[in-house]
């Protein structure tokens, strides 16, 4: 009963009710993902010590270079596995499945250990200082030494469940973590709990990732035989075919995320040079713009399966309802929030921290940043829609071109003409540049399924 329901979610059910089944979970989850991750800046800034949200903020590159492990095998996999599914191929599913989760367990493992013997190169790569060094180790120690497993994990298996049209649970796993660690945090970090500042933050998260971890496995034991969603050693095996469907997109949407913690680590660099008032107020300013950042990629990450499926099974005039759809109601939201943002930057940024030279700084780069909104889902929506097509290249030259091209060049430019402040207005020149490009990108996607 229940895979005669997903089938019919995929191939039946009109298009706006299966968007919104398979995206409105997908997006609460980022959502909560966001809070998440708000929740570390949020009670670490409760303490009113730029050193230590600093930390939250120089430690971030890191924590975001696990997304390159697990859109390797987290994307790449679960876009393999809904193909395969339009194509009634449930070995190949089951396959992907278990070459996705030991991949991640491996490579999660190898971030640890990798972190730990560089521990003092990796900081001076992240512009941590002799000042704010101590207690970007004490939040990097829970994170990474102990937590990078975890945190890729619960990640990975959230898309493997995805895959097959099971958003809820996926949802349901990942948000568990979520709101765990925001109970945790002000008790390891705040004076009242255990007053362990910003790495008390990165023990909540790596307890949390754990919990999320648990739910997963509980999951899968208890849909035994219900599931195409396969983790016993024996299911793993290196085939070619499914290595070769897993990287085709894998790799280009991790090379994405590498470029991105490489463009978050020269803003870093470059914010360093202005103090710990300015590099606080930056991280503060991206973990709020983080909040439509991860709708918008939730509603792309969430019609995935949708559209991979279609696109398999040759049901070519669904698919493009789909993108179509998405496309509308993702940038009628990005105008707003950029709207909003605009308006009430100070107000939001205050929200973090009570310190009059944070919240001037954060207000002015909120007020710019949030300007490339409404352009970035066009940008997120035409890579999504590729990497459920198998073109993960796509992902791959629009990184480079993001990143490479466009960003960190305006970013030295824009900081000679208006330092510290023109930093903001980087990611808006790259974004309205990218949104032309991935118009013609999907629409000549979009017309080639006809030929």
């Amino acid at each position: 009963m229940e895979n005669v329901q997903r089938k019919a979610l995929f191939e039946t059910v009109p298009v706006p009710r299966a968007v919104m089944t398979l995206a409105i979970p997908t997006i609460i989850s980022s959502l909560v993902m966001v809070i998440y991750n708000l929740a570390d800046t949020y009670f670490v800034g409760m303490l009113n010590d730029p050193i230590q949200t600093s930390a939250v903020t120089l430690a971030a590159p890191v924590l975001l270079a696990f997304n390159a492990v697990n859109n390797l095998f987290g994307v790449g996999s679960s876009s393999m596995m809904s193909r395969a599914l339009g194509r009634k191929d449930f070995e190949t599913v089951r396959r992907s499945s278990a070459f996705g989760f030991y991949c991640a367990l491996f490579f999660g493992l190898f971030f640890s250990v990798g972190y730990t013997l560089f521990r003092e190169n990796f900081l001076i790569l992240l512009g941590a200082t002799e000042q704010t060094s101590a207690a970007t180790q004490g939040y990097l120690f829970w994170t990474t030494t102990c937590g990078a497993a975890p945190a890729i994990l619960n990640v990975v298996m959230a898309y493997l469940v995805r895959a097959e049209g099971s958003a809820l649970h996926a949802s349901i796993g990942t948000m568990s973590g979520c709101l765990l660690n925001i109970v945790l945090d002000p008790i390891f970090t705040l004076p009242w709990g255990f007053n362990m500042g910003a790495a008390g933050a990165g023990l909540a998260t790596f307890l949390s990732n754990c919990v999320a971890c648990l739910y997963f496995f509980v999951l899968l034991a208890v849909r035994r035989g219900k599931t195409f969603v396969c983790i016993r050693p024996s299911a793993f095996h290196l085939d070619r075919e499914i290595v070769v469907g897993v990287c085709a997109v894998g790799i280009p949407a991790s090379i994405q995320n590498l470029l991105n913690v490489t463009g978050m680590t020269v803003l870093n660099n470059f914010t360093a040079s202005y103090g710990a008032s300015a590099v606080a107020a930056m991280g503060i300013v991206q973990k709020v713009n983080m909040v439509p950042m991860y709708v918008s990629q939730g509603l792309s990450q969430g019609i995935m399966p949708l559209i991979s499926y279609n696109y398999a099974s040759r049901s070519y005039p669904r698919m493009r309802s789909v993108v179509r759809f998405s496309a509308a109601i993702s940038v009628s939201f990005m105008v707003m929030i950029s709207v909003f943002y605009h308006f009430a930057a100070s107000s939001l940024v205050s929200l973090f921290i009570d310190d009059a030279e944070i919240i001037a700084y954060g207000a002015s780069f909120l007020s710019g940043m949030s300007l490339a909104l409404p352009f970035l889902c066009f940008d997120f929506l035409t890579v999504g829609v590729n990497q459920a097509c198998g073109t993960g290249k796509v992902a791959l030259v629009f990184a480079i071109l993001r990143k490479i091209v466009l960003e960190i060049p305006a970013l030295y430019v824009l900081n000679m003409i208006w330092p510290l402040y023109g930093l903001a207005y980087a990611q808006p020149v790259a974004e309205v540049i990218l949104a032309a490009v991935s118009l013609v990108v999907l629409t000549r996607l979009m017309r080639s399924l006809d030929g």
